[in-house]
């Protein structure tokens, strides 16, 4: 029973004898949303009153709602500026509501529609705004799954930009919201992996702001079609075409907008692209991993798998085969024949225009995002983490990372993370929390716990380079690390410097540690070899190839 809507004056309804209903803001196929007044702190806030399916069971409406209270309580846990504050979470006549702070402000569409396109540099400060609000959301396991300016509010006054509707969230170790074989999403913003319903990680939402930005900037987005298929088929194959409007963020739009998520910019990489346009006018080219495979161009069908693609220094490490385009294709287009056959969606959190039409789900249940890195079924044990072969860490004394404040030329530190110069002869970008700790020949930066290990070694070049070095490390490996395995070492080059790669998987020292994986690049410079690796838990492997691609991106020899 959905209850009378009232209006200002009116007898209005409470519920869990507290929150005052008063007008309805606004209303979609996944709820109504409420101006509300919580009584007992006298605060006005907005509630999202989420609707029950009717034609369920008594038990399957119980395990829908549950997981309903149970995301939105996750999401709940989320702080960050840019994300709208979730203050409570109820249930009244089992139903659940979600209570959030009430923003006096339309969103960027309202604003896009009343007002025009907006101009490259506000564009920006909302692509740093979003960006940094998904990193906290990625970071918690959080994913937002449906970015589209609807779901973008601006704050009047202030022109905050808040990231709101984590209607579709999925969490991580929970199954999604979203039954296997129901559809929800924007299709003009959700990513062609998502629309095969083969994989989904944070790289997804990268693809959707990307969109987002062509919109911002020109008033519509690039994959605009005039029905469902064409839409489909705008993402998945047609040629992608940004607006000229882009052009001043143009490599940020580019790589945000890869068809390959592996080859995305991560969220770090992108913010610190527009905050460097923001201070300087320019945008600067992205890591060369991604300007040498760009595809913005159609791509013929291909068998249903391919290898693991190549990167400029070799085959990309621990990369899943891809689905084909003829695939994806043709799962895009049974999700369009299945919309139009009145396929629901389950119980949302915070879904509240209903202007969103279906876009494919996650994975099934139980193959959902185990971190901000990815699917758990995308990413096995062979997962990267970086690891010290050296020394326990038990015996390892932290001591704090001494950041800089010195403005002088080189690397900026990406939100997240700050420029280290260390006495050892070097700078690089580490993130926020982590301690350094000297490790014999090689200085470590640590996370709380050791969950994450940042090493940079600075030795004498080693007999046949950096190939030769890590082939000898390669060979070692079942000797210095537990349980290795999956080791493999590629030619590379690092800042046109000659370089070699190695990725293994080993055991960790204990069952307590439990398995890990390693990223570690070393190249010759200047007649010095310097050597940087990270290591993280086999789960951690998004979030480790971050931290490996910013202190490469980041690494200055003093």
């Amino acid at each position: 029973m959905m209850g009378r809507m009232g209006t200002e004056g009116d007898d209005f309804r409470v519920i869990a004898g507290r929150y005052r209903l008063e007008a309805r803001l606004g209303r979609g196929g996944m709820g109504v949303v409420w101006r509300a007044t919580d009584q007992l702190l006298g605060r006005r806030v907005a509630v999202k009153e989420l609707p029950l399916d009717d034609t369920l069971s008594a038990e399957d409406a119980r395990l829908q709602r549950d997981r309903t209270l149970r995301e939105a309580r996750a999401v709940a846990q989320l702080r960050h500026p840019h994300i709208i504050v979730v203050h409570d979470v109820v249930e009244d006549d089992e139903r659940p509501y979600i209570v959030m702070e009430l923003i006096d402000g339309g969103s960027l569409a309202d604003r896009i529609a009343a007002h025009g396109p907006v101009d490259v540099a506000e564009a920006a400060r909302i692509g740093v705004a979003l960006l940094s609000a998904l990193r906290t959301a990625h970071a918690a396991g959080v994913l937002h799954r449906d970015i589209k300016p609807a779901n973008v509010l601006m704050e009047s006054g202030t022109d905050r930009v808040v990231l709101t509707d984590f209607g579709i969230a999925q969490v991580a170790g929970a199954t999604t919201l979203t039954e296997t074989g129901s559809f929800v999403g924007s299709p003009e913003y959700t990513a062609p992996e998502r629309m095969s319903g083969t994989r989904t990680g944070p790289e997804s939402d990268l693809w959707s702001l990307g969109a987002l930005l062509c919109t911002a900037l020109s008033g519509a987005s690039p994959f605009r079609r005039d029905s469902l298929g064409g839409i489909l088929h705008a993402v998945v194959v047609d040629e992608i075409r940004p607006p000229a409007q882009a052009g001043p963020v143009l490599p940020v739009v580019r790589g945000l907008l890869q068809r390959d998520p592996q080859r995305r910019l991560t969220a770090a990489e992108a913010e610190r692209m527009l905050g460097a346009f923001l201070e300087s006018g320019r945008t600067p080219q992205p890591p060369a991993r991604y300007t040498q495979t760009q595809r913005d161009v159609p791509r013929p069908a291909a068998p249903a798998a391919t290898a693991p693609r190549a990167t400029p220094d070799g085959p990309e490490p621990g990369a899943p085969a891809r689905t084909s385009t003829r695939g994806v294709l043709v799962a895009a287009l049974l999700v369009a024949a299945m919309a139009g056959a009145g396929v629901s969606a389950a119980a949302l959190l915070m879904q509240g225009d209903g202007n969103g039409g279906p876009a494919p789900t996650s994975s099934p249940a139980g193959t959902g995002v185990h971190s901000p890195g990815g699917t758990a079924a995308s990413r096995s044990a062979s997962s990267p983490a970086p690891h010290s072969p050296s020394a326990s860490s038990a015996s390892r004394a932290a001591a704090p990372a001494s950041s800089s404040s010195s403005s002088g030329p080189g690397p900026t530190a990406p939100s997240g993370y700050h420029l280290v110069r260390d006495p050892a002869g070097f700078s690089v970008a580490v993130p926020d929390g982590f301690t350094r700790s000297p490790q014999g020949e090689r200085i470590f930066y640590l996370s709380p716990g050791e969950t994450f290990r940042l090493g940079i070694k600075i030795a004498e070049p080693g007999a046949g380079g950096p190939l030769g070095v890590m082939r000898r490390a390669d060979a070692a490996g079942p000797d210095t690390n537990p349980g290795y395995h999956d080791g493999r070492v590629t030619s590379a080059t690092h800042g046109g410097h000659p370089a070699a790669l190695w990725e293994f998987s080993w055991n960790g020292y204990s069952a307590a540690e439990g398995p890990r994986h390693t990223y570690d690049l070393c190249w010759d410079q200047d007649g010095r070899m310097y050597d940087v690796w990270v290591s993280a838990p086999v789960g951690k492997v998004r979030e480790a190839k971050e931290y490996f691609d910013v202190a490469l991106d980041t690494f200055a020899a003093a």
